[in-house]
Parts: C-alpha cells; structure tokens; sequence
C-alpha cells in the first residue's frame, strides 16, 4: 500500500477504534472527530474504554498539525491546531444559521444547495469544509464539489413513496447516535424500524426523542423483546421477530400518507444479515416490492 501511496498527495483513511487500540507511529497530519457515542460494548467494558481507543486518533499528533473537531465533544488538550464546528450550539469555528453554513460568521454554503438532508449532515459537511480549510483551500473550490456529492446507500437513502408514505434506508445506522440525528433531522410523523444484534447497550437515552418524533415504531433481531419493553409505554410498538418482511408488513400497516418510515436500527446487523449492506438491501427490495 505504501508504494502506491507514494505518489498521492493525500490519503483519506477512516480509523476505528479497533485499530486505534495498537497504534505505535501513526500520525494523521489532519485528524477529524466527528463526535462520540455508545457502541462497542460488545467489545470494550465500559464507555470509558471505548473512549480511550478512540481519543488514540491524537496521540501523535504535533503542533504543525490539525485536530478538526465536533465543538460539542469532551477532548484533552490537544496539540494539534484546532478547528471546530457545530449545527447546535454557538461558539464554533463553522456555525449552522438557519439553513446555511457559516465560518467565523460569513455564509459559506447552503444546505439547499447541496444533496443533504438533516443537521449531522450539515456537520459532516462542516468536517469536509474544515479539513479544506486546513489544507488551504477556499471555499469557492469545495462549494461544487460538496454540491454534486450524492449520499452513498444505506445513510437516510430515499426509496421510493408509497401511498403518501416515504421510505427511507438507513441501515448504516449502527448506534443509538445514528437515530438520534436521523429522527432530529425529520419533521414528519415517523414509523421507525429498530434493533438488530445485541451490542451491549440500551436505548433508553432514545424514549424521549422516539416518543416525540414516532408515531409508532417496529421492533426486530436480538434486541426486538428489549426494545419493545422500553419503549411500549410510551407509543405503539410492534415487534416483528427476526422477520424483516414482517417488519416491513407492520410498518406499512401503521403509516398514513404523509408519514415517514424509517429503517434506522441503531445496532449492527450480524444476528440476522451477512452485515449494514445486505441488510439494507433486503430492505429496499421489500419496499420497491410494495404495492
């Protein structure tokens, strides 16, 4: 790998934890958070583990580097120069205002412009345009490039409508975190579709915004009996076994035109599915097969 690398000028890489935990010399000259969340702890002991493989991404960071950071998030002092963003809160480098994206104040992109739907999109969006900032690019350069980009399938991917109902695929949703801001990102009445293998945590930090966002939700896999027991006292739940078709039948029976259904499972996909991909596709192919 290192002697086709050569000739490149960057090299994206995406670094897990798991390979965080064994790191000796990596350095990442522009090392991006983009925010911490339950997951793992099928794996790791504690949250407090799982945090200290992931915060390893610094480790060998230096002052001529950069740290491109979710605002929101609970860092060390790092030294690596920072540049921070935030669809939430104030007081960042990038700053979500309305429906536009600033730096340090001024109007930078717009998300109508773009091919993105939510606010952590509008986040991940600010990641790419802090990581330009770093390398010394305007922002003129990255507008086009960022609007042509198309989401790639199983994140909020739109399906088809059905009798007045979107459908939307995203069973990259592996954790509570991805439903979070796949549901703050909805306005519509939700049917949500949740749960998968067991990974060792719970969903309670989700009732609130689930009961808020769904107007029912749809359990299935390992977690089904779980989930319905947590969440059933606060808003319909029907749970559909290890049956994805089944899960399909029982939301379709449960939205209304002008509802959304949304398959985010907030857990891995292996208790029923080779992984997030097949698993998202079975799931399309149900939803193109509906009448």
């Amino acid at each position: 790998m290192w002697r086709e690398s050569a000739k490149l000028d960057v090299m994206t890489l995406e670094i897990s934890s798991f390979q965080l935990e064994t790191i000796t010399r990596f350095r990442a000259q522009i090392a991006v958070w983009l925010g911490f969340a339950h997951d793992h702890l099928d794996r790791y002991r504690s949250m407090d583990e799982y945090y200290a493989a992931k915060i390893r991404i610094f480790e060998n960071q230096t002052a001529d580097d950069w740290a491109v950071v979710n605002f929101c998030s609970t860092l060390p002092e790092l030294r690596a120069r920072k540049i921070t963003f935030s669809a939430f809160t104030g007081g960042a480098d990038f700053s979500l205002e309305g429906s536009t994206i600033h730096f340090r104040g001024a109007p930078v992109l717009r998300l109508a412009d773009t091919q993105l739907r939510g606010a952590h999109n509008a986040e991940n969006l600010m990641a790419a345009l802090g990581v330009g900032v770093a390398r010394g690019l305007d922002f003129d350069a990255m507008r086009a490039p960022l609007c042509e980009y198309k989401p790639l399938p199983h994140r909020c991917e739109p399906i088809r409508v059905v009798d007045g109902v979107e459908w939307i695929n995203d069973s990259k949703g592996t954790n509570p975190d991805s439903v979070e801001k796949a549901l703050l990102g909805e306005t519509r009445p939700v049917i949500l579709i949740a749960g998968g293998k067991d990974k060792g945590f719970e969903y309670d930090m989700l009732t609130d915004l689930v009961a808020r966002k769904c107007r029912a939700a749809v359990t299935m896999g390992e977690m089904a009996d779980r989930i319905e027991e947590l969440w059933g006292e606060r808003l319909p739940v029907f749970n559909a076994g290890r049956s994805l078709e089944r899960a399909v039948e029982l939301a379709r029976a449960q939205a209304r035109p002008g509802d959304l259904v949304l398959f985010s499972p907030g857990t891995s996909s292996f208790d029923m599915f080779k992984n997030y991909a097949d698993r998202g596709n079975q799931f399309r192919e149900l939803v193109q097969a509906l009448h």
